[in-house]
């Protein structure tokens, strides 16, 4: 059976203990031959530190490490060079004083190995830069710098400006060091999950590259299909035999769980790599990704902004603006797209915009219920004979009882309506059909206009036109007048057309009225 190295993310003890390993090599080869200094944004649990660890090793001539990886051939003239990897991805960064002693602690560590007298009195820049010369002059080989997660601080900051501001300026000092003794560097590399531009603290490195978009790197963190099938065919195969799959069945299943990252205008789809991981090892399709972190932040910026959530799959974006937080404040889709809540699904080369949309059926589900538990007025997701009512009633083409439901989840209790109440109410309604696995379309094109809400089944269609303070009888007449209908008259399942009039005032459905 393949040891998959769940959790362990240090390239050394993965090959030395026998771990599975992709062979991500060439990419470090490349990157190590080119020099310079790049910076590569991706999801968390992508990767990256195990690619940083990786060049780390390939750094520090650790060549018995690569035997039988691409790097073994392509490498003729191995050399060691001193490496200074700073890694922010552990920590509580609630104070300043909190990243000063993250920072510290790898200082202190340098001036130990390059016999340097510390000198705590000194701004954690200045001591940087001691240490590199240092590094350089015992050595007499150029630095390598390495840091992991370089805007942990900044995400821990994000709603506290004042905070965010003083990390900004503590981490712009010392990573522009590397911008001041180019001389003595080899190569640099960034890795983080987000892109901070605006006063950016790598606004004084202006020979950074950015290779977050390139197609030539696309694939240095994930894994591809290609790679599963060369690696891990016959756990895919034990996989399919657990589940009563064929194995042709269960590599389509992982792809729709799993699969679907893009990270340029043409790359192939990547897999996640620690939910794909997980689920050959339990041999279980499980949400591995999703259930490691909460984006309450995300999803608090997007009841901020009042975003229409049928947008996130269907709007198109620059690539200035995927590359940025600027604007989030305004347009949250660049967070959630670097988070990994979203990825590049479509390339306009006309206008040269991006379509984004969910990578797959894990982070859907997942951040559907999610976003779920932060718009709706009751709980729905822990009640059982609502979901289980609700949704055979759905099935069964009973609008006149789960209609009912649906107005007494909104009388449930007493909630808050954040921004556009209008809005409001069609991103809770959709998110129910959404949760509970119906084919849900908002805000659908058609010749005359565009239908609020679409809702599918096998044997049923039901289409909604939803009013705020007028009348059930005024949206329904909308339906008529719109011929909404109209597309489906060859189609063989019977059509429900609802009409539902919210009251802005109480905060409910005040009437519905169905007919078919």
């Amino acid at each position: 059976m393949t040891k998959y190295p769940i959790g362990i993310q240090t390239f050394s003890k993965i090959i030395e203990e026998g771990w599975a390993y992709i062979d991500k090599t060439a990419f470090v080869y490349q990157l190590g031959k080119n020099g310079g200094y790049y910076f590569l944004s991706r999801p968390r649990r992508f990767g990256k530190s195990l690619l940083l660890s990786t060049i780390e090793a390939y750094f520090q001539g650790k060549k018995e490490l690569f035997k039988g990886l691409a790097l073994e051939q392509l490498e003729k003239d191995w050399k060691v060079y001193p490496v200074l990897h700073l890694d922010l991805n552990v920590g509580k960064f609630d104070t300043p004083e909190a990243l000063y002693e993250r920072l510290d602690h790898y200082l202190s560590g340098w001036e130990r190995t390059y016999e340097l007298i510390p000198e705590t009195s000194q701004s954690p820049a200045t001591r940087f830069e001691n240490v590199i010369s240092r590094a350089y002059e015992k050595t007499r080989q150029k630095v390598v710098i390495l840091v992991d997660e370089y805007d942990k601080p900044l995400l821990q900051a994000i709603g506290n400006k004042e905070l965010q501001d003083e990390y900004r300026a503590i981490l712009k000092s010392v990573y522009g060091v590397a911008k001041t003794m180019d001389g003595h560097i080899q190569m640099a590399f960034f890795t983080g999950v987000t892109k901070f531009s605006k006063v950016s603290v790598f606004s004084d490195l202006n020979n950074l590259k950015d290779i977050t978009l390139s197609h030539q790197y696309a694939e240095i963190c994930g894994i591809t299909e290609k790679e599963i099938r060369e690696n891990f065919d016959e756990d895919v195969a034990r996989m399919a035999e657990a589940n009563q799959l064929t194995k042709d069945e269960c590599y389509a299943k992982l792809k729709e769980n799993y699969d679907g990252y893009h990270f340029s205008k043409k790359s192939v789809g990547l897999y996640n790599p620690f939910s794909l991981i997980n689920a050959l090892d339990d041999q279980d399709f499980n949400d591995y990704w999703f259930e490691t972190g909460t984006p309450t932040f995300l999803v608090e910026t997007l009841k901020r902004t009042n975003y229409e959530l049928e947008n996130l799959t269907r709007e198109e974006v620059t690539a200035d603006l995927l590359g940025s937080l600027d604007s989030i404040d305004q347009n949250p889709l660049p967070l959630l797209y670097q988070s990994g809540y979203l990825t590049i699904k479509d390339y306009n080369p006309d206008f040269c915009t991006y379509t984004l949309g969910f990578p797959n059926g894990e982070v859907e589900r997942g951040f559907t219920r999610f976003l779920f538990r932060y718009y709706a007025p009751i709980k729905i997701y822990e009640s059982d004979s609502f979901v289980k009512n609700f949704t055979i009633e759905v099935r069964n083409g009973q609008p006149e009882k789960f209609m009912p439901r649906l107005e007494a989840m909104f009388a449930g209790q007493d909630y808050q309506v954040v921004g556009d109440a209008e809005l409001y109410f069609h991103n809770v309604t959709s998110l129910v059909f959404k949760l509970l696995g119906f084919y849900t379309d908002v805000e659908r094109h058609t010749t005359d206009g565009r239908m609020d809400m679409l809702v599918q089944t096998k044997d049923y269609i039901y289409i909604f036109e939803f009013k705020i303070d007028k009348s059930a009888d005024e949206a329904l007449g909308q339906i008529e007048e719109k011929q909404y209908a109209k597309p489906f008259e060859a189609d063989l399942r019977k059509l429900y057309k609802i009409g539902v009039n919210f009251s802005s005032e109480t905060r409910r459905i005040e009437s519905w009225k169905v007919v078919s």
